[in-house]
């Protein structure tokens, strides 16, 4: 296979992970998705600024690890966009970044303890997701991730995990393949709304252990659970043909 028509695949595959998340109330209005570049790793491929559930093929800009747009051409791109240039920059195993502000979530990023995996397939987001805190280093702010400090500071409290969450904001997953990222925000969001619901009725929370966590994990990002998984989310946001 040519590197246009990786790239092509790696285009498509990332309009699909908008329309997929966007169909499972990952992401809202204003949540992005980026992937790098599959024969430029010091690049990455990203949407213009537009609601995740429109996006298209037409829509996707290629950018620098500080976050520049090759080719602008008088269209708006995201603020945010630092957020994915720096995690691009500080981690070379992750090729796929999603930023969303799922309902279920947000509780966490404000509470005292911390979002940890309740049920198997939550595994993936690691044993407990850190909260990083804007106001820790740049004081009061529009709470947008809009400069490469700021994105190089969320990446640093990303650390080697899959997900960090944002003070007041939601939160951003990291994976090393489009499907994995799509994966790990699912699960992110839903294993919230289990610890949530658990509360409700009893008050205390029974976590999966560290070993479950890595062997959990492990199963459920090698490629067979992956390929049905991602076929799966493909189906429900209309692509059933690919």
């Amino acid at each position: 296979m040519n590197d246009d028509v990786i790239v092509k695949s790696t285009i498509q595959e990332l309009v699909i992970a908008n329309r997929a998340l966007a169909a499972e109330n990952v992401i809202d209005d204003f949540g992005h998705v980026s992937a790098r570049h599959p024969s430029r790793p010091d690049r990455f491929f990203l949407s213009r600024s537009r609601s995740p559930l429109l996006v298209s093929v037409d829509d996707i800009m290629e950018f620098d690890l500080e976050g520049r747009p090759i080719a602008q051409n008088g269209r708006r791109v995201y603020a945010e966009r630092f957020i994915h240039a720096a995690i691009f920059a500080a981690r070379s195993d992750v090729n796929c970044v999603t930023h969303h502000h799922a309902r279920s979530v947000l509780p966490f990023t404000v509470a005292e303890d911390p979002l940890r995996p309740m049920f198997h397939m939550a595994s993936v987001i690691g044993r407990s997701v850190p909260v990083w805190d804007s106001q820790d280093e740049f004081g009061d702010t529009n709470m947008l991730v809009d400069s490469l400090p700021m994105g190089q500071s969320l990446a640093r409290a990303l650390g080697q995990g899959t997900c960090v969450l944002l003070r007041g904001h939601g939160a951003v997953c990291a994976a090393p393949s489009i499907p994995g990222a799509c994966l790990v925000s699912v699960y992110l969001k839903e294993n919230a709304e289990m610890v949530l619901n658990t509360q409700k009725l009893s008050g205390a929370s029974h976590y999966l252990t560290d070993g479950e966590i890595e062997k959990a994990s492990a199963m459920l990002m090698s490629d067979m659970p992956l390929e049905r998984a991602w076929t799966y989310r493909k189906a429900k946001a209309g692509f059933t043909g690919l």
